[in-house]
């Protein structure tokens, strides 16, 4: 039986470039792997199945269940396995769990059935699936380019402590319709994430002045509800608040953990808005 963490990642930055002939968009993003984290259990069957407490996470249309499916088609075997999902990356929330507990079963499955497949060669299946799933195979700092799926690692960053702020918020076809409210005068070139790279490679750490991301205002605009949970978190002392990836997930850096609880605690119990508290995850921390 294997055991793996399937980890969370945020966006530093996340700049759109451009439309592309393919229908989807060219992006620049600076993003990081954090401590929330999901747990993907693999264990022997004979058949294929894969196993969730949330409802609707364990059909065969899941992302993992795909993953398994697409896996053992490339690799042209038989054989088959139990996979238990149990979530604590909120669901459509823009930190990627989906993309996450894919990973994790790529990952693992290599390991289950005795592939031995590079990671490249994971890298190409992964891509198939979708944009985060070949950076969140290693997790990390990176700089992803394309629509995503390009990977170039960065050193480990010296990252605060981030609040969390997971709206009770469904959004429909959530991507599709961010990027559809997205007007083509917030295209960018790249420099703030090109920036910050450059600052990640030189030093190592990511001010928070650096922070970015393109959907931060087409969020507020698309998404009913969020300028409360906005107006919320900035009232009890969060600054620099941006969405993660396309939302509805909000965060804030804090300059220390105790502040960071203060401010968890008070979402938690005052608010009671689902929150949590994160450090970066490198793959090079204790799993």
């Amino acid at each position: 039986m294997l055991k793996l963490e399937a980890h969370a990642k945020i966006n530093l930055t996340l700049e759109i470039l451009r439309r592309r002939d393919d229908g989807f968009h060219e992006i620049v993003s600076v993003v990081q792997t954090i401590s929330l984290h999901d747990t993907v259990v693999i264990d022997h069957s004979e058949s294929l199945e894969v196993e969730c407490e949330i409802e609707g996470l364990d059909a065969r249309d899941n992302l993992a269940y795909r993953a398994a499916d697409l896996l053992r088609e490339k690799s042209k075997t038989d054989l088959g396995a139990k996979i238990r999902i149990y979530k604590r990356i909120p669901v459509s929330a823009g930190l990627g769990g989906g993309s996450a507990d894919a990973a994790a079963v790529l990952v693992g499955l290599n390991q289950h059935w005795k592939l031995e497949l590079a990671l490249r060669e994971l890298e190409g299946i992964a891509s198939e699936l979708g944009s985060d799933i070949p950076f969140l195979l290693t997790g990390g700092a990176a700089m992803l380019t394309g629509r995503g799926e390009r990977v170039r690692s960065l050193p480990p960053v010296e990252l605060p402590w981030l609040v969390l702020l997971c709206p009770d918020i469904e959004v429909e076809h959530k991507t599709a319709a961010m990027f559809s409210n997205f007007p083509p005068s917030n295209y960018t070139r790249g420099a703030l994430t090109r920036k910050l790279e450059a600052r990640i490679r030189g030093g190592g750490d990511a001010p928070p002045q650096f922070f970015f991301n393109a959907f931060d205002e087409v969020a507020l605009s698309t998404v009913s509800g969020l300028d409360e949970y906005w107006r919320g978190f900035e009232a009890l002392g969060a600054r620099e608040i941006h969405v993660a990836g396309s939302g509805p997930t909000l965060f804030a850096p804090v300059a220390q953990k105790e502040v960071g609880t203060a401010l968890h605690l008070l979402l938690q119990h005052k608010n009671r808005w689902n929150s949590h508290l994160v450090s970066a995850w490198n793959p090079t921390s204790s799993q």
